[in-house]
């Protein structure tokens, strides 16, 4: 099980200083959507430069043209690449013939997507690597969280490994666990917190 740490409220060099912090216990290093609309795909080079140990995340949200993107993505030092699991299957078919060229992963985002259960089955013949369940900043404000869908991936998808997002803080990350995800993707819940290095610690025993 690896912890990924979600930037999304950052620029590059505060980005690259909250990782310095607790880059022993963090597996991935996400460059969220946000920080790749601020940024740029430098934002990902620039990471992937400073922590070449570290594998880096772009949260693309790929919805369409997912070979070029994804391309992208692989020449700017991304190891994995989010697709929209609410693009076209061509896409994604796209997105998961590039990323084999490059030797780089496919994690598809169900995020707004209303069949979890159809659609998640759908996804995990396309040849993806990872299906990710994900309650988005506008639900968890109004107090969802991704535990119970997570459950519902794991019980149908064959193939691929799976992930989950959204509001996961120390508290909740037990419950997390027991669901057994390949990934826990954790943003506010580290970057949020005054001692990020002590919750982040805290954390990668948890998942240990």
């Amino acid at each position: 099980m690896k912890l990924q740490l979600a930037l999304d409220l950052v620029n590059i060099p505060e980005g690259i200083e909250l990782v310095e912090e607790v880059k022993e216990f963090v597996d991935i290093v996400e460059i969220g959507t946000p920080v790749v609309i601020n940024e740029g795909l430098r934002a990902v080079k620039a990471m992937k430069d400073a922590f070449p140990e570290l594998e880096v995340l772009a949260d693309l949200k790929v919805m369409d043209a997912g070979g070029y993107e994804v391309l992208k993505a692989s020449e700017a030092g991304a190891d994995y690449i989010t697709v929209l699991g609410v693009s076209e299957d061509e896409t994604i078919r796209g997105a998961v013939e590039e990323a084999k060229r490059h030797q780089k992963k496919i994690l598809v985002d169900m995020i707004g997507v209303k069949d979890l259960e159809t659609r998640a089955k759908e996804v995990d013949t396309l040849g993806v690597d990872y299906i990710c369940v994900h309650t988005g900043y506008d639900l968890q404000a109004v107090g969802q969280n991704s535990f119970e869908d997570l459950k519902t991936i794991k019980r149908v998808v064959k193939t691929a490994k799976t992930a989950v997002a959204g509001g996961i803080k120390l508290e909740t990350l037990p419950e997390v666990v027991a669901a057994e995800p390949d990934i826990v993707i954790v943003g506010g819940g580290i970057t949020g917190q005054t001692d990020k290095r002590l919750v982040a610690g805290k954390m990668k025993e948890l998942i240990q």
